[in-house]
């Protein structure tokens, strides 16, 4: 079990998303970065499913009332056990009775923390993400407060026996020397370049706003959530003002309102949108994009559909590699 002595900024519950119940209005929501939220379970021997904690900007301070097998990947946000530093992206046993919290943030948005076994709370239309608008999943359906206390699953069998092994060994928390190579983790950058396909309405927007969308860059606004990134830039418009019928969504849809600054869909988007949608932020980019912040600038670059495919296809080749090499790594330790 952990307890939550301060909650940070935004702190919830996450997996990979609550789906099949968009035509009953429900959002799909789930972790923001599922790169880093995947990664994570990997490293403490969990199914890519299991809900880890996603910490926003400012971390929580959390104590661990019981042995633990920890792994926190994505933003860097100063990770400290016990006031000392701790890396990411890495296996980490912390002993019961230890302090985890987070310091200045370094670079990126946001950060996932696993730990082995998952944590103990109700599945909700077949998933644990926290829903806040609606207040169900995650731990009563809002993000985490002072006082909290959530049970831990049971490990799977080789977590366990590495968990059993360091505590003979350990006073206060072990790093595992080996980590994810850092030729897969993103670079979060202050300014990017986001991969875009051309959206359903592209062609309803005039050639200069067309050339401006690819050309131009956009800076993230403080009205910025779960739900979207609001951006700032050269006002983007339609040749021809005209009604466009609503329809469904995406995470990485980009949807221009009447003020021509758009708006890119995240996790927490809506179920339909009936803004016209220049564009579609292609899927391995999402991870990137779920790092920045209000007032990181971004670009976007067109690809094709079929190069978004095979980038994706890439990618994930990458992670199932990585996954093998990890289980691998917990072997040697036993």
């Amino acid at each position: 079990m952990i307890t939550i002595k301060k909650p940070g900024l935004l702190t919830t519950i996450q997996d990979l998303g609550r789906h099949g119940f968009q035509r009953y209005g429900v959002i799909a929501g789930g972790a923001m970065d599922t790169f880093a939220h995947r990664i994570a379970n990997f490293l403490v021997g969990n199914e890519e499913n299991a809900p880890t904690i996603e910490i926003t900007m400012l971390g929580p301070v959390i104590e661990f009332d019981e042995n633990a097998l920890i792994s926190i990947c994505g933003g860097d946000l100063s990770p400290m056990i016990n006031g000392k530093p701790v890396r990411s992206w890495r296996t980490i046993f912390v002993k019961k009775g230890s302090e985890l919290r987070f310091g200045s943030l370094k670079s990126g948005c946001r950060a996932n923390l696993a730990i082995a076994g998952g944590l103990s709370i109700p599945s909700i239309m077949g998933s644990k993400s926290t829903y806040l608008r609606a207040g169900i999943g995650g731990f009563h359906g809002r993000s985490l407060q002072m006082g909290d206390q959530i049970p831990f699953g049971l490990p799977n069998e080789i977590s366990a026996k590495i968990m059993c092994k360091l505590d003979a060994h350990t006073h206060h928390f072990f790093e595992m020397e080996w980590s994810v190579t850092s030729e897969l983790i993103p670079n979060n950058k202050k300014s990017a370049s986001i991969r875009v396909i051309k959206g359903r309405q592209y062609h309803l927007f005039t050639e200069d706003s067309r050339k401006n969308f690819f050309s131009n860059t956009f800076e993230v606004t403080t009205q910025s959530d779960r739900m979207g990134y609001r951006l700032k830039g050269e006002p983007l418009s339609l040749e021809h003002a005209q009604e466009i019928l609503s329809e469904a969504v995406n995470f990485g849809t980009i949807q221009v309102p009447s003020d021509g600054n758009p708006i890119i869909l995240l996790a927490d988007r809506q179920t339909t949108g009936g803004y016209p949608k220049i564009g579609q932020v292609a899927s391995v980019d999402l991870p990137r994009l779920a790092q920045m912040k209000p007032g990181d600038q971004l670009r976007f670059s067109e690809i094709t559909n079929e190069q978004a495919f095979h980038l994706l296809i890439e990618k994930e080749k990458e992670i199932q590699q990585l996954k093998k090499g990890i289980l691998l790594k917990f072997r040697e330790v036993v």
